[in-house]
C-alpha cells in the first residue's frame, strides 16, 4: 500500500495551485495590482500639493449710501487670495447657503461676516479678510514677523494616502482573495472532493496563508514604488521594516478571510459577510482620512482594528523612519488578530 504525500509536500502543492489559479484570473491581477496605482494616481493628482486657491467673497451693496462702502471694501480685498463678487443681500445669502461663496461682508459700523463657523475654511476666509481689512484702514501689528513656508517631506495628502492604501490592498486582497475562492470551490462541490485525499485540513488552510505572506513580496514593491516613482513619496525607515509589517497585516487578513468563509455555504453569503467585517475599518481606520477624526469615545474601539493597526504601522514607519520598538503596539494588535483568527478558522472549518 502507497503512502500519501507528506505534510510539507501536499502545502507546497497546495500553494502553488493557489498561485496558478491565481494568475489565470486577469480581474484577480487588476484589483491587486493595478486598482490601487489607479485609485492612488486620481487621489494623488485631485489633492496634489498646489498654490491656495483663492477664497470667495460677497459683499453686499444694497444700494443708496452703502454703495460707496462696498466699493471701498471691494478695492481692499481684492486680491490674488481673494475673489470678490459685489450683490445684493439676498443673493449674497443665497450664493453663502449654495457654497458659491465662503464669506458674506456687509459693510457698516459695525462691518458685520456672514459665515459658516463649522467650516475650517470659513474660519480661515473670516480671518483673512479681516486682516486685509483691518490694514486698509491703518492698522500696523504691533511686533514685527516673518513667514517660512516650507513643505515637508511626509506632510502632503499624499504621503498620508499610500499607507493607507497599502493597508487597504493588503487587506481586499488577503481577505477576497482566500475567503471567497474558499466559497467558490465549495459551491463547486471541490472542497468536498478533498476529503478523500490524505490531505489534512491545517494544511488546505495554511496553503491560502502562504500564498498571501509570498503576494506580500510582490504587492509590496510594486505600490511603495510607483508611490516614489509618481510623487516623491519615499521610505523614512527601513524597508524591510515596512515588508515585515505589511507581512504581518497580510497574514492577519488572511486569518479573518479562512474565518470569514470558514462555514459560508455560498458566494452571496461571503460577500455579505466580508462586507460587514471590512465596511467599519475602510471608514474608521484612517485609509483616506486620520482616524482621529472619530469622537474620543471611540477611539479605543478603533485602535483595536486590525486595518488601523496596519495604517498606524506602515505609516509611522514609512514617514516617519519609526523603529520597531516605536510600532510594537500596532504589531501586537495584528499578531493577536491573525493567531485569534487562524485558530477559529480552523476550528470551525467545514468541508462540506
Amino acid at each position: 500500500m502507497t503512502e500519501g504525500p507528506s505534510p510539507r509536500s501536499a502545502l507546497a502543492e497546495l500553494t502553488l495551485a493557489r498561485f496558478r489559479l491565481f494568475f489565470r484570473e486577469p480581474s484577480a491581477l487588476f484589483w491587486t495590482f493595478g486598482f490601487p496605482v489607479v485609485l492612488a494616481v486620481a487621489l494623488g493628482v485631485a489633492f496634489r500639493n498646489r498654490p491656495p486657491e483663492p477664497v470667495q467673497v460677497a459683499v453686499e451693496d444694497d444700494g443708496g449710501a452703502g454703495t460707496a462702502r462696498a466699493r471701498q471694501t471691494t478695492a481692499a480685498l481684492q486680491s490674488d487670495q481673494v475673489r470678490v463678487t459685489v450683490e445684493d443681500a439676498t443673493s449674497a445669502r443665497a450664493d453663502l447657503r449654495g457654497g458659491k461663496v465662503t464669506l458674506v461682508v456687509t459693510p457698516g459700523d459695525p462691518r458685520r461676516y456672514r459665515y459658516d463657523e463649522t467650516r475650517p475654511q470659513a474660519r480661515l476666509a473670516r480671518l483673512l479678510v479681516d486682516d486685509r481689512l483691518q490694514r486698509a484702514e491703518g492698522r500696523r501689528d504691533p511686533t514685527p514677523v516673518a513667514d517660512e513656508r516650507v513643505t515637508e517631506p511626509g506632510a502632503r495628502y499624499i504621503d498620508f494616502l499610500v499607507p493607507g492604501l497599502l493597508g487597504m490592498t493588503l487587506m481586499s486582497s488577503s481577505m477576497w482573495g482566500i475567503g471567497y475562492l474558499i466559497v467558490e470551490l465549495r459551491a463547486k462541490k471541490l472542497v468536498k472532493r478533498m476529503l478523500a485525499t490524505p490531505m489534512r485540513k491545517g494544511d488546505f488552510l495554511l496553503s491560502f496563508v502562504v500564498m498571501r505572506a509570498l503576494f506580500v513580496l510582490i504587492e509590496v514593491p510594486v505600490l511603495v514604488t510607483f508611490g516614489w516613482l509618481a510623487f516623491g513619496v519615499r521610505v523614512e525607515g527601513s524597508v524591510v521594516l515596512v515588508l515585515a509589517v505589511a507581512l504581518l497585516g497580510a497574514l492577519s487578513f488572511a486569518g479573518l478571510g479562512l474565518l470569514v468563509a470558514s462555514r459560508a455555504q455560498n458566494t452571496q453569503t461571503v460577500g455579505g459577510l466580508m462586507n460587514l467585517v471590512m465596511m467599519p475599518m475602510f471608514v474608521g481606520s484612517g485609509v483616506f482620512f486620520s482616524s482621529g477624526n472619530f469622537p474620543d469615545a471611540a477611539q479605543p474601539f478603533l485602535r483595536a482594528l486590525p486595518l488601523t493597526a496596519l495604517n498606524d504601522a506602515l505609516r509611522a514607519v514609512i514617514n516617519q523612519g519609526a523603529s520597531a520598538q516605536t510600532i510594537a503596539r500596532p504589531m501586537v494588535v495584528l499578531g493577536l488578530w491573525g493567531v485569534a483568527s487562524f485558530a477559529a478558522a480552523l476550528r470551525l472549518f467545514l468541508w462540506r
